[in-house]
């Protein structure tokens, strides 16, 4: 009897984001490369399908539900979930039919994903209705999810403060990795040109103009005396001339800045090919999408401080308060530049989307 493990993958269908399109189907088609014998992958999946290009090859099966993500997503919330059936479920979001089942005469798990907090650490950022779904869907995880995953271990320590002690109990830790494939092109310098970047730059992971560090991150890059480009990624539509006036107002001219907003896996890492080094400024318990993409092309990072950074990077990055990011830059652009670049080589190393899917299957077993 063979054994499916049905994983949700919304995010192949109609993406929110575009990490967790990427760890979506990373993670996927590592369940299907390392599946243990009597075990295949599924998939559930909104209308009209996956589609053809979805990156993901050797799925068993496809249970394509009548209903588009946005009323997917509704119905899911309100514990309203027909067509899903009995199983072992996985999603590597925080979207699930989360319902009331029976694990142990059923043979029926639900286990989700939670990449950040954003709803408690920065509010503020999101629409009213959007942080109060949030929360209400941290209620039913706690009431009917199986296991919630965290990327690291500093975000379930965040996750015990927010959380009633029924959800800690059921956190388990499975890191994240850079997306399947993730190397630099062989048309990087033609990508640059696309996006309209110079040849070299101090990259900065952007992010909310007013929650991820930018101004720390402007004054820091002042303070090392840095006089090249500066290229800010992930920052959201419409706020770029923000972007441009905040490194202005820290003394960067508006010439040096360029915003750019999410890229895919191949012109990231051409971005990241050609940055001398990578400030990672945020301090919010998000798992480092930027700062592990940056592992793998080896390039030297300066990270804000947190537990995050700390457990993510290890000895890989410098570390800096928000008024020590210049002395940190000028380390990592100066003395220490070769050394970082060698240990992000190597903490590359220790991130991998099959020793996630292992652990996926190792929890479903558990359970």
């Amino acid at each position: 009897m063979t054994v499916t493990l049905r994983v949700v993958l919304d995010q192949l269908v109609a993406p929110t984001s575009r990490d967790l399109e990427e760890a979506s189907a990373s993670l996927t088609q590592a369940l299907i490369d390392t599946a243990p014998r009597g075990c295949d992958v599924g998939a559930i999946v909104p209308a009209p399908g996956l589609p053809e290009d979805a990156g993901v090859v050797g799925l068993s099966s496809e249970t394509r539900l009548s209903m588009r993500r946005r009323e997917l997503a509704a119905s899911w919330q309100l514990g309203v979930a027909p067509g899903i059936g009995r199983g072992l479920i996985h999603s590597p979001t925080p979207l699930a039919p989360l319902v009331r089942h029976d694990r142990v005469n059923e043979t029926h798990q639900i286990v989700v994903t939670l990449w950040d907090l954003r709803a408690w650490e920065t509010p503020d950022e999101l629409p009213k209705t959007e942080l109060l779904a949030a929360r209400a869907l941290l209620s039913r995880i706690g009431k009917h999810a199986d296991a919630v995953v965290v990327p690291s271990h500093a975000m379930a320590d965040r996750l015990a403060e927010v959380a009633k002690a029924k959800l800690v109990a059921k956190v388990r830790v499975i890191g994240g990795a850079p997306a399947a494939g993730f190397r630099v092109p062989s048309d990087a310098v033609g990508r640059l040109r696309a996006l309209d970047l110079p040849s070299s730059f101090l990259l900065v992971s952007g992010g909310a103009v007013a929650s991820d560090g930018l101004t720390a991150a402007f004054a820091g890059v002042s303070a090392a005396g840095w006089e090249g480009d500066v290229v800010v990624l992930d920052v959201p539509e419409g706020e770029e001339p923000a972007v441009v006036e905040l490194a202005s107002a820290a003394g960067i001219p508006e010439a040096r800045v360029h915003a750019r907003g999410s890229l895919d896996r191949w012109d990231r890492a051409a971005v990241l090919s050609h940055a001398v080094a990578l400030l990672a400024p945020s301090t919010r318990t998000d798992w480092p999408w930027r700062a592990v993409d940056a592992l793998a092309v080896g390039v030297p990072i300066v990270a804000a401080d947190t537990a995050v950074h700390r457990e993510v990077l290890a000895e890989a990055a410098l570390f800096a308060g928000e008024d020590g990011f210049g002395d940190a830059l000028a380390r990592a652009l100066g003395p220490d530049a070769e050394r970082l670049r060698v240990l992000a080589g190597d903490r590359a190393k220790g991130f991998a989307w099959e020793a996630s899917a292992d652990r996926v299957w190792a929890l479903h077993a558990e359970l």
